[in-house]
């Protein structure tokens, strides 16, 4: 099975991240994740999240750092997350594939019911200063 290599944004604005739950349509539905997607042929990391962000949320970012990928891998998907810690710049949410997004703080991280890919994430975002 081919490994899928995805790009995904931990967005932080206010010292709190964005959150955004998959649709019922989607993998994992209604998991919470970092937004992000698929990186194309010839694209970069960070201009897939560029991308994936504008079509995704209507929002754009500053990317900040590079965090550890991670490989999630189950019988039906193989998933190298690449995650990078971002600015929220501007842009009003609007959500294209999700059902939906909140801002939360790092208490409100382990509340949460994230897709499996993300939790290493989650994880390393929990035991950092990012956020409050």
């Amino acid at each position: 099975m081919e490994m899928i290599q995805v790009a995904c944004a931990v967005i932080l604005n206010n010292r709190k991240l964005l959150a955004v739950q998959r649709s019922e349509t989607m993998n994992f539905p209604f998991k919470w994740e970092f937004p992000g997607g698929k990186i194309d042929l010839g694209e970069t990391a960070e201009d897939c999240l560029h991308r994936e962000l504008k079509e995704e949320l209507n929002i754009s970012v500053r990317i900040e750092s590079r965090l550890s990928a991670t490989v999630y891998i189950d019988a039906n998907i193989n998933i190298k997350l690449i995650p990078f810690v971002v600015t929220y710049k501007e842009g009003k949410i609007v959500l294209a594939e999700h059902c939906d997004a909140k801002w939360i703080t790092k208490k409100e991280m382990n509340r949460l019911d994230w897709a499996p890919a993300d939790v290493p994430i989650v994880n390393t975002i929990v035991k950092s200063d990012y956020i409050n």
